[in-house]
């Protein structure tokens, strides 16, 4: 089984942590259900940019984006030539590392 490797986030993840990954599942369905609050404003529907990571190993065993997460990713703050929606990327047969950026469009959210 695939794991996700998160890399320490300030706010959702301070130490980092590996998740045992279902391929076929996407990345933010498994944060999510390990306790990894990533925002996702559109609830999962590539209408938005706030569940953007970057994948800094295993980018090349995602299938690739298409052309509407594509628009948005365009619009993502810190965009890198490995970034994905979370919710739109499937989990694989390879161990992925990823880093959830600091910030994102929806900045400011309540009870921060």
């Amino acid at each position: 089984m695939p794991q996700l490797i998160v890399l320490p986030h300030v706010e959702l993840c301070p130490e980092g942590t590996v998740i045992e990954a279902t391929p076929g599942e996407t990345i933010c369905n498994t944060l999510l259900a390990n306790g990894v609050e990533i925002d996702h404003a559109c609830e999962k529907s590539c209408a938005c940019t706030t569940c953007h990571v970057i994948v800094r190993e295993g980018f090349d065993s995602l299938e690739p984006s298409s052309e509407l997460e594509d628009d948005f990713l365009d619009k993502a703050w810190g965009l890198e030539p490995t970034s994905r929606l979370s919710c739109q990327a499937k989990v694989a047969d390879a161990d992925l590392v990823i880093e959830i950026p600091k910030y994102t469009i929806n900045m400011v959210k309540e009870g921060h």
